[in-house]
């Protein structure tokens, strides 16, 4: 497979020359983040505060700049990966293809089935994609050295596609997914957490569908939807919760501040 490599921030004019963008203000040693949001409207916000959070900030200066293509627009993923609905890749590449010109130094994705179609993005720029699927598995490994096996709770689409399967598997751990009855609960809940229910019942229910899967020797569960930490929380369970979102954020600010180096991207 061809590398790419972040070299500079650059892109093509319609005049065939690259042009340097202006630089933004940003705090020390600070790099630019691309946001493409949207997918849910909720899941994204709730990323941003969580990016807020998890900054060392004595004053607005020192959080993490961030440029956000706030899209709910972007074709349903589910009904692309199971239904041979439309192909979400080109609105995913349009977005990333702004967020790069206006400035952004890598983008990520607060989404775990976008992240199926991560190629439209990576073949459209030449600023590194960070994997959420990647992240977060290296954090089962990381909080849980010793793991063999880990539950997933991610949507229909996203199981379909085996992400987690497959990055769960490179690292030894054997992913423990939802039956088909479980699966239908859960996609149930999260429709409801896009619609903005996150009553006690659905957190419950949630919370129920991860006992499940603790119950069949998940020594961690992944939050495999940006959806489920809106009502989910460690607290409610006896193993580790991986959440997709809170990782993903955490690895931004630390990207964003210098602390980690940028990903090369492969297309």
């Amino acid at each position: 497979m061809k590398r790419q490599v972040y070299f500079g921030h650059t892109v093509k004019t319609n005049r065939g020359r690259p042009d340097t963008l202006p630089r933004m203000a940003v705090g020390p040693q600070h790099k630019i983040v691309g946001v493409l949001g949207g997918m849910g409207p909720d899941a994204t916000v709730d990323f941003m505060a969580k990016v807020i959070a998890a900054t060392p900030a004595d004053r607005d200066q020192d959080h993490v700049r961030m440029l956000v293509d706030h899209n709910p627009t972007v074709p349903n993923r589910q009904a692309a990966i199971l239904q041979d609905g439309e192909d979400p890749g080109p609105a995913l590449a349009a977005m990333a293809v702004r967020l790069e010109k206006a400035g952004a130094d890598f983008l990520v994705i607060p989404c775990n089935t976008a992240y199926v179609f991560a190629n439209s993005i990576i073949d459209a720029t030449t600023v590194p994609l960070v994997s959420i699927i990647d992240v977060t598995v290296n954090e089962i490994v990381r909080r849980v050295p010793d793991a063999e096996a880990a539950g997933v709770l991610a949507t229909d689409g996203c199981l379909q596609a085996g992400v987690y399967q497959d990055a769960m598997a490179a690292r030894g751990i054997r992913a423990l997914l939802p039956d088909v009855g479980e699966l239908t609960d859960l996609m149930s809940l999260v429709n409801r957490i896009k619609a903005g229910d996150r009553g006690e019942e659905v957190a419950q229910s949630m919370c129920a569908l991860g006992v499940a899967l603790e119950s069949r020797g998940a020594q961690a569960l992944v939050a495999g939807c940006t959806e489920i930490p809106l009502v989910l929380d460690e607290a409610m369970l006896s193993v580790p919760l991986i959440a997709s979102t809170d990782v993903l954020a955490q690895h931004t600010v630390a990207l964003a501040r210098g602390e980690a180096p940028l990903p090369l991207q492969e297309s």
